[in-house]
């Protein structure tokens, strides 16, 4: 489970890494970010 698990993170965190190469995605990601640490919640 734990082989499975990493190579899903991994996949995930690729992808996330080609759509934040977009200039489009970029400000979503930038907002994004920005309102989670006004928020004070979950981990950036």
């Amino acid at each position: 489970m734990g082989l499975f698990s990493g190579l899903l993170k991994g996949k995930a965190a690729q992808k996330a890494i080609q759509m934040a190469q977009k200039p489009e995605n970029q400000a979503k990601i930038k907002k994004l970010v920005a309102d989670r640490r006004n928020k004070g919640g979950g981990r950036v």
